[in-house]
């Protein structure tokens, strides 16, 4: 084997095979030199098991770019509408200064721009079908057609639909009234076409492209025939469409395939024979980049296994680090955006200083480059199988304890692996443990990092062999202190992607046995009550009677304990105790590593446009007048409604619980779930701490879930036959005589039913909606059946929920009179209830706090819907809301923490 040199990266660019995968352009095959053609019949051989490379990739770059383009339009509309008096400075500016050029330049400026920008994409054009790159043509026409239809319908909003504002940045007066276009037609599809076809990525071309463009801009500008707002949109547009274009229909593929890869190989001084993909498992989510791996061998010498890394590969799972950039903190995440000549060289420098820390790592031989878009990293050939590969029994604890070594040698020269998976731990024909998959590392990592790789590996080994011999191969390496300072850490966000999905594997089926169990025991009581009820048949009823209740309780205890022994530990809680067996006071309180929660993003985002929403439908109200004439005493009225509310709260949840329970706690309870909605959803907070009020009040835990479950299930059913016959007399209300109801009411029963046709002929629908609603409402029918044999409990948990819709609608009524003058039309209760409960039902699905945003903009639109006016329905709403969500605030924290001290909840 000759000594591998450095090779530059414009002369070991190999032409790719005529039987494989045709260059889609000159410039971007990852070939061209005069070496692949004098090598050519060495370079065909590569093994058949190299899969075809697909002709189109959808590049995550290209999405990117799509978003940023539409984002940069949103701001630019936004800048447009509400900054007038900066556009109307900036067009007086500009055109003060052009104001002076020569008649005779502007002229010839325009005619000259006008010729350029059709025939420098002509010209294009003909030179790309030349060199027989018709596809790309394609792509730009297609990207050129889309963004004229773009352009035309975003100049009939701005004419139709848009405010002064915004039409006075983006047109420009013309005589006879007319106005310029707000998108130039010829321009964004121009645009659109050189940037879906490339031009830019050529030099000369680029700087012909950029002087056509100025010099129309300039045109049109001096003109008086634009401004500078359109001619940006004009821009963006253009761009916009031509990356959304080429991300939906794909771009060429131009990775290197196994050919190249000879090819670079002898240009290094390597005498390669044949190339074999040797990927021995499919790519986790979480490894996705790590890059095409090969095992080549060669004429004289031992093989070599070769990573090929392309920007493709490297650009999958770009969203998935950007996230995990912003959510995280104190864990410094690699570039999101790296160039492959930076992801060359940390690949580098992590196997030279892994092998100088004294671990087992691939000997890294020779680096080289594929041509522009590729890299390729030679290692010495090691051979055995990854720890995903080997079976159960054989992996020992030597075996374990190997890996063990391998990240005590890193972490003594303070080196972090980052993805310490199953994929990433060889194991050779010898039984030698050598680590892989460098290139995610981090050199000079702190503490966490560190803390997180032992979290990760002992996942891993716990996984494989279970949690103790995983802790105690731990142990014996790394020490107590080491393994007992990673607890805090052992949480499923500090994982890996990969290792998250099997622990959420394993958690469903630990779910399946549970419920197995509990079906058995279900059956097992079943036979015997059968078999009891032939014997004592003969017997009187009274005494049958009594029997069957006897036995009904006794298949409940049966069934809560067969839950009880089917109910495993999941894999880190069993990690967490056996590493307490050695160190009992090590900390266990997990590290909060997540810097901003989906939710809590979710929220914000929801809520701000909730206000957005609300704030411009009450800038017309003149609040200042409207609360000199509120009647205070239907101000107070409100307020009494509100706190009888928790009274029926309690009285619906106490009406589905058989179990004795103190009233006075309950109700405290509910006013203890007005301070917890402000930080939870709704339909979320009040099920967690009604549940655990129970528990804490002598419920068994699957009781109160069932009871609350089914307090839940009635309300939704009476939830929505309260809101069909509300909506029903609304509609007769004009009509008496004919009882027939408004259409806007059949409009959304026929749209209720449509959804529900829909759901269920979906199949992904159908299984998440059916999904949801099993585990929502899981033992609730034997519950409920308790329930019907006590009547006077569900006459309890039917008039609570009646007299909680009530209220209710009383304290809105309230509202609404509290702001009503003489001259405001009277709103019937029919009314009022259906806006209620439309309301109501908006904030429970609404992932805000409290419903925050939904139910007032539900509510506003439902009063001002039924014939309120909106200066009346907008302060009446934030009434009801302070009523309601605001004020009892200060009172359930009161009642929260008084609840905490005393053990209830």
């Amino acid at each position: 084997m000759q000594p591998p040199k450095a090779a530059d990266a414009s002369d070991a660019e190999p032409r790719p095979d005529s039987d494989r995968r045709k260059p889609d352009t000159d410039a971007e095959t990852p070939a061209g030199s005069t070496l692949a053609g004098s090598e050519a019949p060495q370079a065909e051989r590569v093994s058949g098991d190299e899969p075809l490379l697909p002709a189109r990739v959808h590049r995550p770059s290209d999405l990117l770019r799509l978003l940023i383009g539409v984002l940069a339009v949103v701001v630019l509309f936004s800048v447009a509408a509400f900054a007038h008096g900066t556009t109307t400075g900036l067009e007086q500016d500009i055109n003060k200064g052009t104001g002076q050029a020569p008649d005779l330049l502007i002229k010839l400026a325009g005619l000259v721009s006008s010729i350029a920008v059709l025939l420098v994409p002509v010209a294009f054009a003909i030179e790309r079908l030349i060199k027989r790159d018709g596809l790309r043509i394609a792509d730009g026409v297609l990207a050129a057609v889309l963004a004229h239809g773009v352009t035309l319908a975003t100049d009939l909003w701005v004419a139709k639909s848009a405010s002064g504002t915004l039409q006075d940045a983006l047109t420009q007066p013309q005589p006879g009234d007319a106005v310029t276009d707000p998108v130039h037609g010829y321009l964004a599809p121009v645009i659109a076409y050189m940037t879906a076809v490339g031009m830019a990525r050529r030099p000369r071309w680029r700087v012909v492209l950029w002087m056509v463009l100025l010099l129309d801009a300039f045109a049109m500008l001096v003109g008086g025939y634009t401004t500078p707002f359109s001619i940006v949109l004009t821009v963006l547009i253009g761009w916009t469409v031509a990356y959304g274009t080429l991300y939906a229909v794909g771009s060429p593929n131009v990775r290197p395939t196994g050919q190249h890869l000879m090819a670079g190989l002898r240009h290094v001084g390597f005498r390669p024979v044949t190339a074999m993909r040797a990927d021995d498992a499919p790519d986790s989510g979480d490894q996705s980049d790590r890059g095409r791996r090969y095992l080549v061998s060669l004429e004289d010498g031992p093989p070599l296994d070769v990573t090929v890394v392309d920007r493709e590969q490297q650009a999958q799972g770009f969203f998935y680090r950007v996230w995990r950039r912003l959510t995280l903190r104190g864990i410094t995440q690699r570039r999101s955006i790296q160039s492959l000549r930076q992801a060359l060289e940390q690949e580098a420098l992590l196997a030279y200083a892994a092998i100088a820390a004294g671990a087992n790592a691939p000997k890294l031989i020779a680096t080289s480059e594929l041509g522009p878009d590729a890299v390729m990293l030679v290692y010495e050939h090691i051979g055995g199988r990854s720890l995903d590969a080997l079976e159960d029994t054989e992996i020992t604890d030597d075996l374990v304890r190997g890996a063990w070594e391998q990240v005590k040698a890193l972490q003594s020269r303070r080196i972090a692996h980052r993805r310490l998976t199953g994929d990433a731990i060889l194991v050779d024909r010898f039984g030698t443990v050598f680590v892989t998959d460098l290139r995610g590392g981090e050199i000079a990592a702190g503490d966490l990092v560190l803390r997180m790789d032992v979290a990760q590996l002992l996942t891993t080994t716990g996984l494989r062999v279970g949690p103790e011999r995983a802790v105690a191969a731990a142990l014996a390496v790394l020490g107590p202190d080491a393994v007992a300072d990673c607890l805090p850490l052992l949480q499923p966000i500090a994982l890996s992607r990969s290792t998250r999905a099997q622990l959420r594997r394993l958690a469903r089926e630990r779910s399946q046995r549970e419920r197995e169990a509990v079906l058995e025991a279900s059956d097992a009581a079943k036979r015997a009550r059968a078999e009891d009820a032939e014997l004592s048949r003969n017997g009187d009823r009274k005494t049958a009677r009594k029997s069957l209740r006897t036995e009904k309780q006794a298949e409940k205890r049966a069934m809560d304990d067969a839950l009880e022994e089917a109910r495993e530990e999941d894999l880190l809680s069993q990690i967490r105790r056996e590493v307490l067996l050695i160190r009992p006071q090590a900390p266990v309180e997990p590290v909060r590593l997540e810097r901003i929660k989906p939710r809590t993003l979710f929220s914000f985002i929801a809520g701000a446009i909730a206000a957005y929403f609300l704030i411009s439908q009450v800038t017309e109200a003149d609040f200042g007048a409207v609360v000199e004439q509120a009647e205070w005493g239907w101000v107070a009225a409100a307020l009494g409604f509100s706190a009888l509310s928790y009274v029926a709260a309690a009285m619906s949840l106490l009406g589905f619980v058989p179990e004795r329970v103190s009233f006075g706690r309950t109700v405290l309870a509910q006013v203890a779930g007005s301070f917890v909605k402000i930080v939870a959803p709704a339909a979320v907070g009040g099920v967690a701490l009604n549940t655990r009020f129970l528990q804490r009040s002598g419920v068994r835990p699957g009781l109160a879930v069932a009871s609350v479950g089914a307090s839940q299930l009635f309300g939704l059913g009476c939830h929505i036959l309260l809101l069909g016959a509300f909506g029903y007399l609304t509609g007769t209300e004009k009509t008496p005589s004919s009882l027939t109801p408004s259409r806007t009411v059949i409009a959304g029963l026929l749209t209720v039913a449509v959804l529900v046709l829909v759901v269920t002929a979906i199949p992904f629908l159908r299984k998440f909606v059916v999904t949801r609603v099993r585990s929502l409402f899981a033992g609730v029918v034997p519950r409920m059946l308790d329930v019907v044999q006590r009547p006077q409990k569900l006459l309890t948990g039917i008039g609570g929920m009646l007299l909680l819709t009530g209220v209710f609608v009383m304290c809105l009524d309230a509202s609404v009179r509290a702001f009503s003058g003489p001259d405001t039309p009277h709103l019937s209760y029919a009314s009022i209830a259906v806006v209620f409960l439309a309301g109501n039902a908006l904030g429970s699905a609404a992932p805000t706090p409290g419903g925050m945003g939904a139910v007032e903009g539900a509510l506003t639109l439902g009063l001002i819907a039924v014939g309120l006016p909106k200066e009346v329905a907008a302060p009446a709403v934030l009434l009801f809301r302070l009523m309601t969500l605001w004020l009892p605030v200060l009172p359930g924290w009161l009642c929260f923490n008084h609840l905490t001290r005393k053990g209830q909840i």
